[in-house]
């Protein structure tokens, strides 16, 4: 696994769950079926600026400094107005194109924007296909995804 999807992955994790170990994280990550040394996941903590908080019962656990996941997401949202050439239905599935190199990219900041109804996504070199929970609502979903490009 690539480093910034493992990072994407440790700041979802924290995002959604209780973490308040090393350990904690390193099994979350091997739920989904990512191993990492006790070193890279002590860098990435580092590297993502993630920082322990006391909660309110008096125990630690790892929290998001919200810059940093902004930041983030900033970046993947300016890779994807600059790089989607265009986004258009067929009878089932979304496609979008993407100059070249880029999909893969353009196709996590959509994840990132957590637009309901999207059931899954593919990305090529250049295209992504984007399956849909129920095809009346395409059209909204498309709409959606060009909010992220304006």
């Amino acid at each position: 696994m690539k480093k910034y999807t493992r990072q994407r992955l440790i700041l979802d994790l924290i995002e959604e769950n209780i973490i308040q170990t090393q350990e904690e994280l390193s099994d979350y990550l091997k739920d989904n079926g990512v191993r990492a040394t006790q070193a890279t996941i002590s860098r990435d903590i580092k590297e993502l600026r993630i920082s322990k908080v006391q909660t309110s019962d008096g125990d630690y656990r790892y929290a998001i400094i919200d810059t940093v996941h902004d930041s983030l997401n900033e970046r993947l949202e300016k890779i994807f107005r600059s790089a989607v050439l265009s986004i258009k239905r067929n009878e089932d599935l979304i496609i979008v194109k993407t100059i070249s190199n880029t999909a893969t990219v353009c196709g996590l900041a959509i994840t990132n924007a957590k637009l309901k109804g999207i059931t899954g996504i593919i990305t090529g070199n250049d295209t992504i296909f984007i399956a849909v929970d129920d095809k009346t609502q395409i059209d909204s979903i498309i709409d959606s995804i060009k909010s992220i490009v304006k």
